[in-house]
């Protein structure tokens, strides 16, 4: 029975020793994990993301470190006179640099060593005259100039080649003559290779120079400033647009007799910013050429038959037919209007008191002035009309009175004490038709004399004429 205990109690210890064992294994890992147990007071956050920190360091490890990044250090002069302490592999950056990129750069070049933790960084920028080195950074850039001053130079001849090839191909004044359709469009022709050429020049400058990433910088800056001039200058560069189309279109020539929109008078000339008229008056017009080109333009020249007309009224009571017959008579009878189209005359309207009629002719400008004309018809017209007992009737107004309005009283005038009016006779007056048709109506050329006068004046610095007679009109 003695053994048979024995063998109970050694199955009980076994099984006890069995059970224990993993509780053993599990309890110093969680020991080791508790922060309780950690002698230092830093939280597992501080950890670089990038992997684990080790759990133990080899000895000497933070000297290792330490002469590593100092030695890295020593071989750069802005590091010079920063140390480096290293504790448990974290590393503590004192000292000072030249310039806040060093700070940062630092920072980066010590945290590459391997064994480094993490790194804390005091270091701070020298703001000292000698500890900044402005001196010696000033004479290096210097230094630096001057060595660079011949490759400048080379490429300040490259780029002044081919502006120069630019503008000598430019100047090939009678080959862009005959490519563009007129000298407006032949000299912009012109100034665009120019201005292509140097820019390319500049470009070719520049890269030799290695300041290509200047040029990139330039060239959008002059994009972002070319937009807001194209807001700022849209009425320059409208008016710009505008002269080139006219310019090609070529709408009238010059001393033509035009009405462009409310203005009228003959045109002088048409420069690159506007349209020189002369009103009739003898005064200068100038409208900008945007305002001309989206203008309705009437061309009193271009056909040289023009028709006027003008209204006369006659009694109610009088015959509106033979009026206007008469009236197509007389007009056919003066010698300035042209038979064909023939004159004509139209029935308007019925007033309060008379018959309104229009009567129309032509003439041909060439021979005849239009408001001479016009003048001297109205003048046959209204005199053949009373010759032919028409009565060319006044306004009449009818008057009432209300009946609660007393009467005037009435004065007796003894018809002795009025005298008789003087007796004059009617001086004979020649037919109002012939009258007219010995009238003088030919064109009056004042103005069309002044402005081609001015137009075979010289120069004086006035603009250049884009006005191309060889070109057809539009």
């Amino acid at each position: 029975m003695s053994l048979a205990r024995l063998l109970a109690a050694l199955l009980a210890v076994s099984l006890a020793s069995l059970l224990a064992a993993p509780l053993h294994a599990v309890l110093p890992a969680i020991d080791t994990a508790s922060p309780t147990n950690t002698p230092s007071a830093e939280p597992t956050a501080a950890a670089p993301a990038t992997g684990a920190i080790a759990d133990t360091q080899d000895v000497g490890a933070d000297a290792r470190i330490a002469r590593r990044i100092e030695g890295i250090f020593g071989e750069l002069p802005a590091f010079r006179d920063v140390r480096a302490q290293v504790s448990e592999g974290v590393v503590t950056l004192s000292g000072t640099v030249p310039q806040d990129a060093d700070i940062a750069r630092a920072e980066a070049i010590a945290g590459r060593v391997s064994g480094v933790v993490t790194v804390e960084n005091r270091i701070e920028r020298d703001l000292s005259v000698s500890g900044s080195n402005a001196v010696g950074t000033l004479a290096d850039r210097t230094q630096s100039f001057v060595r660079m001053i011949p490759l400048a130079g080379v490429a300040l001849a490259i780029w002044a080649v081919i502006a120069l090839i630019g503008y000598l191909i430019a100047g090939i004044g009678a080959l862009w003559h005959r490519v563009a359709p007129n000298s407006f469009l032949a000299e912009l022709i012109a100034s665009a290779i120019r201005f292509v050429f140097v820019i390319g020049g500049l470009v070719v400058a520049l890269d030799v120079l290695g300041a290509t990433a200047l040029l990139s910088a330039v060239l959008g800056g002059a994009g972002v400033i070319g937009i807001a001039l194209g807001f700022a200058m849209r009425d320059t560069i409208e008016n710009y647009v505008a002269s080139l189309m006219l310019s090609l279109r070529q709408p009238f020539r010059a001393n033509e007799h035009v009405t462009i929109d409310s203005f009228e008078g003959r045109v002088i000339r048409l420069t690159s910013r506007a349209t020189v008229l002369m009103t009739l008056d003898g005064n200068h017009l100038r409208i900008p050429n945007s305002t001309v080109f989206k203008a309705v333009i009437v061309n009193f020249t271009r056909n040289p038959a023009r028709r006027f007309d003008f209204l006369l009224g006659i009694d109610a009571d009088d015959d509106p037919d033979a009026a206007r017959a008469l009236g197509r008579e007389t007009m056919a009878a003066l010698p300035f209007v042209l038979a064909d189209p023939p004159p004509e005359a139209r029935t308007e309207e019925v007033g309060d008191s008379n018959i309104v009629i229009r009567f129309l002719g032509w003439i041909d400008q060439r021979e005849t002035d239009w408001a001479k004309a016009r003048s001297r018809a109205i003048a046959a017209v209204k005199g053949a009309l009373e010759e032919g007992g028409f009565a060319l009737p006044e306004p009449i107004y009818r008057l009432r009175f209300d009946e609660r309005t007393p009467p005037l009283p009435l004065q007796r005038v003894d018809a002795g004490s009025v005298p008789p009016a003087p007796h004059k006779e009617k001086a004979a007056v020649p037919s109002a038709a012939a009258s007219a048709a010995h009238e003088d109506v030919r064109p009056s050329d004042e103005v069309a004399e002044m402005v081609s006068r001015e137009r075979r004046e010289p120069d004086q610095g006035q603009e250049k004429d884009l006005l191309d007679p060889s070109r057809p009109v539009e």
